[in-house]
């Protein structure tokens, strides 16, 4: 006899322990996280953009060479732009993201 006192298992403890650790915290809109992250990924694609349409720019100065035809030309000198575009992409987003770091910091 237990002096009327309930006795609980070890296992049943357990499980109501788990119940109480499993409940879902509700997260708060942070615009923070959400520009820091399309921040990051303007640079990541600016970047990737910027190699590929340099491939595409040796590949078509080597037609040019072969070939010399003026399509070529024409066909390097945009993807010549395309880089160009993108890697300024690129530098924008360092830039907007150090501004943002340096306000965070407050020097």
């Amino acid at each position: 006899m237990t002096n009327h006192k309930q006795v609980v298992s070890q296992s049943q403890l357990d499980h109501k322990s788990k119940l109480v650790l499993r409940r879902r915290i509700k997260r708060r809109f942070n615009p923070r996280i959400i520009l820091d992250r399309t921040i990051e990924t303007t640079a990541i694609v600016s970047l990737l953009f910027t190699g590929f349409a340099g491939v595409g720019a040796m590949g078509c100065w080597g037609m040019e060479i072969a070939t010399s035809s003026q399509y070529w030309q024409h066909q390097k000198k945009t993807c010549l732009g395309m880089m160009l575009v993108s890697f300024s992409g690129f530098l924008g987003s360092a830039l907007i993201e150090a501004s943002f770091s340096i306000q965070r910091d407050k020097f």
